[in-house]
């Protein structure tokens, strides 16, 4: 740790910052993959969801650089390197053979639903051992993705085998 006058303990800024260094890499490599998303995606609806991707995109990206900055305050070195992102994210490997709208829609929701639920577990833990600026900081990036994967989901179309007529009964 870097020599710094927060008033954290140390203790608690080096657990505060593996949390942080962790979803760092979470963060730059769910970036990437709904970036390859956002590229890649084909299909009917095609316009609406590559902007949402873009968004979305935009949207991890200004969370990595905020969790990256509350690393740096806390006096730990950042790893914020592609390399470091690739050994340490938790993230499930992406499947580069997508194509279409469903398909991408899927990938990129389950992504962000995995990246959702480790942010608000994390929030939780920094809470319990002391760092509630920490806790707060992973709570509101957990909002914004919770609000991201709505509105990647209510573009998909529902998979619902009824036909319309049978939905009434």
């Amino acid at each position: 740790m870097h020599q710094t006058h927060n008033t954290l303990p140390e203790l608690v800024r080096e657990h505060s910052a593996v949390l942080l260094n962790r979803h760092l890499a979470a963060a730059i490599d769910l970036q990437a993959q709904i970036r390859h998303a956002h590229w890649n995606v084909r299909g009917p609806g095609f316009i609406g969801v590559h902007k949402l991707f873009d968004t979305v995109s935009n949207d991890v990206g200004a969370d990595a650089d905020r969790i990256a900055e509350r690393c740096a305050a806390l006096g730990s070195d950042v790893g914020g390197t592609i390399q470091t992102a690739v050994a340490q994210s938790f993230l499930v490997p992406w499947n580069q053979k997508l194509a279409d709208v469903a398909h991408y829609g899927f990938a990129v929701s389950a992504v962000l639903a995995a990246f959702s639920q480790s942010a608000r577990e994390a929030a939780g833990r920094s809470a319990t051992f002391g760092d509630s600026v920490t806790a707060d900081l992973l709570e509101d990036i957990c909002l914004r993705t919770d609000q991201n994967l709505w509105l990647v989901e209510a573009n998909m179309a529902p998979h619902n085998d009824k036909t319309q007529d049978e939905a009434k009964v």
